[in-house]
């Protein structure tokens, strides 16, 4: 019975332990994380960012981090007034951080015949380009210049497919496959690419949305209310930038057990998501 008692300790004693020990690398790796991530953050100082559809939403949220971190900010979107709108609310809040004014750039980017000569003013403002957000016209300046990152805002539903949205979620699935061909294809010229796939963020997206008939949608769909805030999706694609990372999902834990079945049990998940088309 003794020796029964003593085994038992000694299981107990070791098993704190093992227990104590993972908590203290847990706290030595998240300390670590939070020196480089300042430390990172540092490195962004004057570095030319530019965003486009930074009018409203996800765009303004991206152009609200960047902004506190010292870049300097070539806005772009269709709306000249929001744009401006936003450059004062950057310059009001944050008025206590050492930074650039930020630079409006009034653009309709499916305007194809001049939107090539627009781009080119656009890289002449600063003479380089180290970080875009989600417009790939820019890519023939950072072949040139041999340095860049793009950041390209995709979807959770570029990685899985759901029910009524197959125009959405072809366009998405497109741009994954763009971003992995030419990830590859601009490895040698010191370019990066970042795919944030994010689950619903809540904005004025699905506002603004057209119809099949090309009338305004104008309803805000309930995933997208109880959607990330911007401010949120916002930091996390900082942080991927200063990572380094190729990819990141931004998404609830039933979305990515999702992408899982998708890939490593394809019959599952079809078999999940059919009944899935009677709720919508």
């Amino acid at each position: 019975m003794k020796q029964n008692n003593l085994i038992g300790w000694h299981m107990i004693w070791w098993i704190t332990m093992f227990g104590t020990a993972i908590i203290f690398l847990w706290f030595i790796y998240n300390f670590t994380n939070i020196i480089m991530y300042k430390k990172r953050r540092t490195s962004l100082y004057g570095k030319v960012v530019i965003i486009t559809g930074a009018s409203s939403g996800l765009g303004e949220a991206l152009a609200h981090v960047f902004y506190s971190c010292g870049c300097k900010l070539i806005l772009i979107s269709r709306r000249n007034q929001e744009l401006l709108r936003v450059k004062d609310t950057l310059l009001n809040t944050h008025h206590t951080v050492s930074t650039h004014i930020p630079v409006v750039f009034p653009l309709d980017l499916t305007e194809i015949n001049t939107l090539t000569s627009e781009v080119a003013k656009v890289s002449k403002i600063y003479g380089r380009i180290d970080i875009l957000i989600n417009n790939a016209a820019v890519l023939p300046y950072m072949i040139k210049q041999k340095f860049g990152h793009i950041v390209c805002t995709s979807s959770v539903q570029g990685k899985i497919a759901i029910p009524f949205r197959s125009a959405y979620t072809a366009s998405k699935h497109a741009l994954q496959a763009w971003c992995d061909s030419a990830r590859a294809e601009l490895s040698t010229k010191n370019i990066k690419i970042t795919v944030i796939s994010a689950g619903y963020i809540y904005t004025a997206l699905s506002l603004n949305a057209l119809t099949g008939t090309g009338d305004k949608y104008g309803i805000m769909d309930k995933t997208t209310k109880n959607g990330y805030s911007a401010k949120y999706v916002a930091d996390k694609i900082l942080e991927s930038i200063l990572r380094g990372d190729k990819e990141v999902t931004i998404a609830t834990f039933t979305q990515k057990i999702a992408i899982s079945l998708r890939v490593l049990l394809p019959s599952i998940y079809f078999w999940l998501i059919k009944p899935h088309a009677k709720t919508l």
